[in-house]
């Protein structure tokens, strides 16, 4: 776990769902490093445990539950007031992909799991916890992905989700700013997950991901978490309904090849 403390988060509760692996891992190991009281939620229990194995005593709290089913999200919220009284960021990081393809292929199934946590998810866990944000004053951020402001070939569904993720933010930062909320995203692209371990590993499948990255590496997860401890921040104090996205460069292109 990162012991390097750069935002003044130690007062802070913070819940953030999709927390097992990847990129929720290392956002959850972020804030407990930097004194943060942290709920960690996901569907196995297991890579959960493991993600606050370091906690200090006191400071983390497991709730397993599937972000696509309301109740299961009404009882993160209450299981967390029930520990620590309060609610002051919420990171709803969850998320799923289809492996992709033409659209006319894709399930009833696929659409519907996409749908369900994507979009669903997100609607469930705002819905949920933007009251107790009202109460604190606190922050609502998002884990969505540069595909929600582009399209990608063969990702039309997957797309559409980050897409509906964005527009939510933006238009939920318009409703909750004068109610002291803050709401933004963070927008990666292509990230060294368990997710995106279908893809490969080896140089020749990364290379047309890689080819596409100003920085000329994939993104690690540990590369998001800082942007993600930065919004919900002070120092962050007047930015709402954005997307700061965490690409390495691969937005800042127009989609023209790399020619040597």
């Amino acid at each position: 776990m990162s012991t390097t403390n750069t935002y003044a988060v130690s007062d802070r509760v913070v819940i953030i769902t999709g927390a097992g692996t990847g990129i929720g891992r290392s956002i959850a190991r972020a804030f407990l490093a930097n004194g943060a009281k942290v709920v960690v939620s996901g569907r196995r229990r297991d890579p959960l445990e493991e993600t606050v194995g370091d906690a200090a005593e006191g400071h983390a709290l497991v709730v397993t539950g599937d972000v696509s089913t309301r109740s299961d999200v009404d009882a993160l919220v209450a299981a967390t007031l029930d520990e620590f009284g309060r609610i002051d960021v919420v990171i709803s990081n969850a998320g799923v992909h289809d492996g992709g393809g033409d659209i006319v292929d894709m399930s009833d199934d696929s659409w519907a799991l996409l749908r369900g946590v994507n979009i669903d998810g997100f609607v469930h866990v705002a819905q949920a916890t933007l009251p107790e944000l009202v109460k604190t004053g606190g922050n609502f951020i998002a884990v969505s992905s540069v595909s929600g402001i582009g399209g990608d070939w063969g990702q039309a569904a997957y797309n559409a989700t980050k897409h509906a993720v964005n527009g939510f933010v933006r238009s939920l930062a318009l409703d909750y700013g004068g109610r002291g909320v803050r709401v933004n995203a963070v927008g990666p692209a292509f990230t060294l997950t368990e997710m995106t371990e279908g893809m490969g590993r080896d140089e020749k499948s990364l290379a047309p991901f890689v080819n596409r990255i100003a920085l000329g590496r994939p993104g690690e997860p540990d590369d998001v978490a800082p942007a993600v401890l930065f919004l919900a921040s002070d120092d962050a104090r007047y930015i709402t309904g954005t997307m700061l996205t965490v690409d390495g460069g691969t937005s800042a292109s127009t989609g023209q090849p790399h020619v040597e």
